[in-house]
């Protein structure tokens, strides 16, 4: 993972994508009855928040427009150090009501950066 704050969007915006596109049209019984899927959600939000998290390292202001950063940063250390305690519920409901929103707010950020 780059420490250009670009490229650290555009990860963050991929892991985003991978969630929306993991947990598209699934319950969340069918969510808890699938580990791999399951895996692969985790392992997108602590790419997402260690994506963040270097932005907030090398120019936090790029961070403004984004809803809850500091809330990913702390989810991804969660996900990490506190495995054993992570609740399912709050993955799948981040995943299916919040992740699509902040793919939003990070397309915009980076059209920007791109622009410049």
């Amino acid at each position: 993972m780059s420490h250009n704050p670009k490229v650290c969007f555009f990860d963050a915006l991929t892991a985003c994508e991978y969630i929306i596109e993991f947990t598209a049209g699934i319950s969340f019984e069918q969510y808890l009855g699938d580990p791999k899927t399951r895996f692969a959600v985790e392992r997108q939000f602590e790419i997402l928040g260690e994506a963040l998290n270097r932005i907030k390292k090398l120019s936090p202001e790029l961070l403004n427009d984004v809803t809850d950063w500091q809330d990913i940063i702390l989810f991804r250390n969660i996900v990490i150090h506190a495995y054993d305690r992570l609740n399912d519920g709050i993955v799948f409901d981040s995943a299916i009501n919040d992740v699509p929103r902040l793919a939003e707010e990070l397309k915009a950020i980076l059209n920007i950066l791109t622009e410049k």
